[in-house]
């Protein structure tokens, strides 16, 4: 992530959710009252965890653009082809090496590939900002980093471990934010399952990124969220 080392090990859901109770702790955070927290995307795999496992750090839980893995139901059998475009990196990114073998040399084109099939407004993503995730990405490590994350949630123990979570649900209310030709509403079918108070928004026009392509309305729900009770 950005400027951050990257270390061979310590991407699994279990090592990062402590880490972040570790960081609010140090910091004292949490010392006037628990937190609101929000993650997009892998974020919001992380962030699950961390309200699983540290569930009185947290009071009020908001969670954008995913799936969750070994909570949301698994596909079967071969996608259609727009939900092919959307998913088909989650299979690529966890192969051992190849990712990196192929990307290497190609970043701005893979994740220029993906900002443009995963949005509805692809101009959201100026040139200063992908030239900035080229760099980080282009780091020694920095590819590998990110599909560690992929390789570690998406194991056989990672989807062991967010299974086990979700026997228990989370006690503080949540609230999911999907894109129209993102996730839908699916985000909110899966934290049912997790969550015992779960409200769920779609907002229209948009596609997975919708902190960049709606930033004002993602912004509304959750001051709205966060600001209630």
């Amino acid at each position: 992530m950005g400027d951050s080392a990257h270390p061979q090990d310590g991407y699994d859901s279990k090592t990062i959710a402590a880490d972040i109770h570790a960081f609010v702790d140090a910091l004292g955070l949490a010392k006037d009252g628990k937190l609101d927290v929000a993650g997009h995307d892998i974020g919001a795999w992380m962030a699950y965890a961390y309200a699983a496992d540290w569930p009185r750090d947290i009071r009020r839980l908001a969670l954008m653009e995913a799936s969750i893995p070994g909570v949301s139901p698994m596909p079967s059998g071969i996608p259609g082809e727009s939900v092919n475009l959307r998913t088909w990196h989650f299979a690529f990114n966890r192969l051992p090496d190849l990712p990196e073998i192929l990307v290497q040399g190609h970043e701005r084109e893979y994740l220029g590939w993906l900002f443009a099939q995963k949005s509805t407004r692809p101009w959201v993503f100026t040139p200063d900002a992908v030239d900035e995730y080229v760099r980080v990405f282009k780091q020694p490590g920095g590819a590998r980093a990110a599909f560690a994350y992929y390789r570690a949630s998406l194991s056989d123990a990672g989807l062991a471990l967010n299974r086990e979570r979700a026997e228990l649900k989370l006690p503080m209310p949540v609230l999911t934010i999907g894109g129209q030709y993102g996730v839908g509403d699916m985000l909110l079918n899966t934290m049912k399952l997790a969550a015992d108070d779960v409200r769920g928004v779609q907002i229209p026009e948009v596609g997975h990124f919708v902190l960049e392509e709606c930033p004002a309305d993602v912004t509304n729900e959750m001051l709205g969220f966060f600001q209630a009770g």
